[in-house]
């Protein structure tokens, strides 16, 4: 199994429901900023609006981050409406809601269930240049949790800004970084 890692977003075109309007969205849209796309099996579920919830409480400070979010299903824009119309929950939503009824984008990150016609629960992170810098996926029964999603969002975010540096396990910022290097082989 290859990993995404590193590995540019493939060229996309889908629809989205976001601020009260349908729009289109591709890839051009996540140039130049980090992106997250939070994949999800269905509206109208259980643990997908926990979720969904969670990180809409969690976007503004990602925005205040740079970082554009994209939930992502494989329900259409329409669907994604009348889920924002019924739900309080899903109602707290200001980012785009991405419509995949095709599987393109749920093929392309690797989360689609071909058996299904659904989405596992599938994290990732992309860079300003376009590339994957975090790959998560869940089995479908396993909510996610944002907090640590704006952690590892914040690591990355540093280690791009800061060549020869690591962050360690836990780490948040302002703590101790590690600069790799033949000193600290077997030291740590």
């Amino acid at each position: 199994m290859a990993t995404l890692i590193n590995s540019r977003v493939p060229d996309f075109k889908v629809q989205a429901y976001h601020n009260d309007a349908f729009k289109t969205v591709t890839q051009d849209d996540l140039r130049g900023k980090w992106s997250v796309f939070f994949f999800y099996p269905a509206d109208f579920t259980f643990v997908c609006p926990t979720e969904l919830g969670d990180l809409a409480d969690k976007y503004p400070e990602l925005q205040k981050m740079g970082v554009e979010v994209y939930g992502v299903s494989t329900d259409t824009h329409f669907t994604h409406k009348a889920w924002h119309d019924a739900s309080e929950t899903i109602k707290k939503i200001k980012y785009p809601m991405l419509a995949d009824p095709t599987g393109h984008l749920s093929r392309a990150f690797g989360v689609y269930i071909e058996e299904e016609g659904l989405a596992y629960r599938g994290t990732f992170l992309v860079d300003p240049e376009g590339k994957i810098k975090i790959s998560e996926i869940h089995d479908n029964g396993i909510g996610r949790n944002a907090d640590e999603l704006v952690r590892k969002v914040q690591a990355a975010q540093f280690v791009a800004s800061h060549p020869g540096e690591v962050c360690p396990a836990k780490w948040r910022p302002g703590d101790k970084t590690l600069k790799p290097g033949l000193n600290l082989v077997g030291k740590i």
